[in-house]
């Protein structure tokens, strides 16, 4: 980025869904530490807490999630929740919403490649380890929440250009699913959504592309289709 560190914390507000690249190194390398990655997954998965909330459920101590809090408010991922809420003087923090995104690869230096390859490890890892957590959930009880492990694996063929239109277009289906707090129901959840789409290997010269396929499998009641 070409502002200072931290500078799109104080940035003139955006469109809702304007797209903003995280390009600066110093942002990223705070954005890839472990521990603030567990913090910022647990504010969007479970809503607004105080450092001890957070303490408590990750393993910290309130010392670390505080720090964690200020330098992750710095950079812009989260900010302190300032209208009453009921809850006296405690600081309560609560994720900030964006889309966020990444340089192409192409566009990374050599040290924002390893930052950014040590951020997806992190990033992969807490996904696969919170879907599994919540497989067991389902498993365990007749939560009907157990049905909701919406699951994808496909192939198609595709230009580089209209992957970037079929990315853009996921993009805005999630956005059109997005509403004010105020108006989403008491019953709704919050459902986390992954995207990921990579190149196959190049086939071996005597290979015959493959066709065109969707695998639905049907564990769990999985449907095999599954980005800031």
């Amino acid at each position: 980025m070409a502002q200072e560190p931290g500078a799109q914390a104080k940035a003139a507000p955006k469109a809702p869904h304007a797209p903003t690249e995280l390009s600066d190194l110093a942002t990223l390398k705070a954005l890839a530490q472990p521990r603030r990655q567990r913090m910022l997954q647990h504010l969007t998965v479970h809503g607004p807490a105080t450092s001890a909330t957070l303490a408590r459920a990750l393993g910290l101590n309130t010392g670390a999630t505080s720090y964690h809090l200020r330098e992750l408010a710095r950079y812009g991922f989260v900010e302190e929740q300032t209208e009453a809420n009921g809850h006296g003087r405690q600081r309560w923090w609560r994720a900030v919403p964006g889309d966020r995104r990444f340089p192409p690869r192409s566009r990374q230096s050599p040290e924002m490649r390893l930052v950014m390859d040590e951020l997806n490890h992190h990033a992969y890892a807490a996904d696969l380890e919170l879907f599994e957590q919540m497989q067991l959930q389902g498993d365990a009880g007749e939560d009907p929440w157990a049905d909701a492990f919406s699951y994808s694996r496909g192939s198609i063929r595709l230009t580089l250009p209209e992957l970037r239109v079929f990315f853009e277009e996921y993009i805005a289906l999630l956005n059109r699913y997005k509403r004010p707090e105020a108006d989403t129901p008491p019953e709704a959840r919050t459902v986390l959504t992954r995207f990921l789409a990579f190149p196959a290997p190049d086939a071996a010269p005597e290979s015959q592309p493959a066709p065109h396929s969707t695998d639905h499998g049907g564990h769990h009641n999985r449907k095999e289709s599954d980005p800031s």
